[in-house]
């Protein structure tokens, strides 16, 4: 089955003091550059969630969708925008700000969503759940629009009422690490 990615890179980044987190550098590249070379060999399609710097996202060669739903209402309109234009059935969704992801994520997603017969697989690591590393099948479409439209914005609310499956990716790793603040860069680049 083949797997389309969407990188969500559509927030406000208040805690980077508005500047877009995508583009922040981490080992003298933009955080989105390590997020799409860890997931281009994994997926069939990238596109790109964000909703400022559009030239900038723009010129990495990919797709670039805005939010549909006005003021920054958060992850969830990244993944109905990777559920609605993506061309193939699974959609991962991954944040911008995490350069260390697994290079196994979408075959570990894949093979648990079949498995469990989910429509919905979520990664977890060291016993804490990441809800926007997600694995989902397109037909979760009118939910997610039905769920927003009722203005619900968490994340782990809407995937809990899918048939939702974990996937355990083992101990505390920074692969699943958000990178939030400068500080957080500083921390795992001297690792």
């Amino acid at each position: 089955m083949s797997v389309s990615a969407i990188i969500l890179a559509g927030g406000r980044a208040a805690r980077m003091g508005g500047v877009d987190k995508g583009l922040i550098q981490f080992n003298s590249k933009p955080l989105i550059k390590h997020v799409i070379s860890r997931l281009s060999p994994q997926v069939d399609e990238v596109i790109i969630n964000a909703n400022r710097e559009l030239t900038e996202y723009s010129a990495l060669g990919y797709r670039v969708l805005q939010d549909e739903v006005a003021n920054f209402p958060g992850p969830l309109a990244g993944i109905q925008l990777g559920l609605k234009y993506a061309t193939n059935d699974l959609v991962l969704c991954v944040p911008c700000d995490s350069p260390l992801l697994p290079e196994n994520l979408v075959q570990a997603l894949k093979t648990a969503l079949i498995k469990d017969s989910a429509d919905i697989a979520v990664a977890t690591c060291g016993g804490k759940t990441h809800p926007v590393f997600c694995l989902c099948k397109k037909t979760l479409l009118p939910s997610l629009e039905t769920f927003l439209a009722e203005g619900n914005r968490k994340v782990s609310a809407w995937q809990k009422g899918q048939r939702y499956t974990e996937v355990d990716f083992g101990v505390d790793s920074p692969a699943f690490e958000n990178l939030n603040s400068p500080e957080d860069i500083i921390k795992l680049e001297s690792k």
